[in-house]
């Protein structure tokens, strides 16, 4: 991949070097042989990751925590997720030292300008998607480098380089606007439902907002929408637009599809062929729909039918989408990063057509107070149609708490089924004497994957 060092900086120091976007570039500076390091605020296994792979992190937010090699200004640049508040005493620091300080989506753009971005889009599904067109295009002849919002259960990382290809594949992150700095070569947009409403206010400018990227795309390249989607973006001369499916027609679409327990086969159909009989390599029917945007994305940059066919059936999924943690005869453990009610609704429908007639036990951690004020009804709708809920507190992320806003408030609207709050640390206790799990959920994008492990250990330890 072709991308020069931004005026020339040997250092490069990350804000929220956790974030798993923000990851990806430091590691991608790291292997250029570039000086690397930054803050987060908590220890994960993916900052453990960094640090085993020799980039320095330190989780204290002071300046004397700032390593003195990364406080020369003319060397060191700083990158920014926009998690990190105003008022960090670094960020503070490096502004007033009159540091380059740049955002993540800024450092991408900066990459789809330089190269042949490849960019997904949408309120959900774009990391399943994003890490699917990877995987298709990485195994093939065309070859890719790939930025993803997710860890490839494939090849163990968020970062894929290549040698020769000139595409990168990137989620395009639609949280304060942020895809509006890429250059897109080629973009798919999966959905535009309202979220982020702290940001955007209206379901309205949220729609504008997928306008506006749309519209980035650059001449000779292409769109690709959702069918169904309502906008209308003014696309830039020479741009194509095509629109896909899971099985309602459109430019791409699956047709034929067959669902077993334990496998999904369709028919592939594009604007002049159909390639029949492909396998979905992890069988969840949410992911017939994400993967007939991969795969048109990776046929209209020349993979062919036969490398679509083994890179699909090869595909191992993302780390925390809809991955099977436990199975015996009678329990099965999926754990999912599904936090918009939109997710919650197809992975819940996803499993109830896999599993039909089991019970469903939901553990989820709702993410963000604003979130959770926003799309309480809707939430509690979906909710509603598990068996069992067992409600976590709500994740603060970047958040204050809001008065009335809380857990319980969003339980009192869930109705028709058994349910119950429970602490975080109350829920391995909880687990330990519970009786008729038969299918175990666990959904949320905050914390709740700490827990994962020891659930699993749970399960194994009673022999469910």
């Amino acid at each position: 991949m072709s991308v020069q060092s931004m005026e020339n900086f040997t250092r490069y120091y990350f804000l929220g070097i956790g974030g798993i976007g923000m990851s990806a570039i430091a590691r991608y500076y790291k292997v250029q042989g570039f000086d690397v390091a930054g803050y987060d605020r908590t220890s994960t296994r993916l900052t453990a990751d960094l640090q085993t792979e020799g980039i320095e992190v330190c989780y204290t937010m002071g300046v004397s925590s700032i390593p003195a090699r990364f406080t020369d200004k003319t060397k060191t640049l700083v990158i920014l997720t926009p998690a990190i508040p105003e008022d960090h005493p670094q960020l503070v620091y490096f502004r007033e030292k009159n540091f380059r300080v740049m955002k993540r989506a800024e450092v991408l753009g900066y990459i789809t300008r330089q190269n042949k971005g490849i960019c997904i889009a949408g309120t959900h599904g774009k990391t399943s998607t994003s890490t699917i067109t990877a995987h298709l295009l990485y195994q093939s002849k065309v070859d890719c480098n790939a930025f993803l919002g997710g860890i490839s259960n494939n090849y163990n990382t968020n970062l894929l380089l290549s040698k020769e290809s000139n595409l990168v594949v990137i989620e395009a992150d639609e949280y304060d606007r942020s895809f509006h700095h890429l250059t897109p070569y080629m973009a798919v947009i999966t959905s535009a439902d309202a979220d982020h409403l702290d940001i955007y206010h209206t379901h309205d400018a949220v729609k504008e907002s997928y306008e506006h990227f749309a519209s980035l795309v650059r001449p000779g390249g292409a769109i690709i929408v959702r069918k169904g989607i309502d906008l209308h973006p003014v696309l830039q001369k020479g741009v194509k637009a095509y629109t896909y499916s899971m099985d309602e027609g459109g430019d791409f679409h699956a047709a034929n599809i067959r669902i077993k327990p334990g496998e999904i086969r369709f028919d592939f159909v594009t604007p002049t062929e159909r390639i029949a009989d492909v396998r979905l390599g992890v069988p969840v029917k949410i992911n017939v729909e994400n993967s007939v945007a991969a795969m048109a994305l990776a046929w209209l940059n020349g993979v062919t039918s036969d490398e679509l066919r083994t890179g699909l059936s090869s595909f191992s999924g993302v780390y925390r989408r809809f991955n099977i943690i436990y199975k015996s005869p009678s329990l099965v453990y999926i754990d999912d990063y599904a936090h918009h009610p939109s997710e919650l609704s197809a992975g819940i429908s996803s499993i109830r057509e896999m599993y039909p007639g089991r019970k469903i036990t939901g553990i989820f951690q709702p993410h963000l107070y604003t979130r959770t004020r926003d799309f309480a009804d809707d939430f509690a709708k979906v909710l509603s149609t598990l068996d069992e809920l067992i409600l976590l507190d709500i994740y603060p992320a970047r958040e204050l708490p809001i008065e009335g806003v809380d857990s319980q408030m969003l339980l009192d609207r869930v109705s028709g089924i058994k349910k119950e709050l429970c602490r975080k640390e109350e829920l391995i206790p909880l687990l330990t004497n519970r009786e008729g799990m038969e299918v175990v959920v666990t959904f949320g994008a905050g914390d709740i994957d700490a827990l994962v492990p020891d659930i699993k250990q749970l399960f194994k330890k009673r022999k469910l």
